[in-house]
């Protein structure tokens, strides 16, 4: 279980890197980049299947709170890219949902790495 956990997290981190990183490209093409769609399933996903592994495992102690909040601004970032990718492709303007879905997950990555500072 382990070895799998490990190899989830590095998918995860991609995951996050091609929302934040497809959120950076889109402020300059005012267009939602699929790689961002893509970024938010996968971080939704690999997010889930870490702490089910964890879980399990009894690898690291969970800490539910963090993974609640988390876990709802991930479903908020995914429903926004989602709805924010069908409605350009209708020809509908979305750059404001398109913004709201990249800034909460670069709030869910400040989640995720200054938890414990306070």
């Amino acid at each position: 279980m382990e070895t799998l956990y490990e190899l989830v997290v590095p998918l995860h981190l991609l995951g996050m890197a091609a929302l934040v990183g497809g959120w950076l490209v889109s402020l300059r093409t005012d267009v939602i980049n699929t790689v961002m769609v893509w970024g938010a399933r996968i971080q939704l996903l690999s997010g889930l299947a870490l702490v089910g592994l964890a879980e399990m495992a009894d690898l690291y102690a969970v800490d539910h709170l963090k993974i609640g909040i988390k876990l709802v601004i991930a479903l908020i970032v995914a429903g926004l890219a989602e709805v924010a990718a069908s409605k350009e492709r209708r020809g509908d303007e979305a750059q404001s949902m398109r913004n709201a879905a990249g800034g909460l997950a670069v709030l869910d990555v400040l989640v995720a790495s200054l938890w414990n500072i306070f």
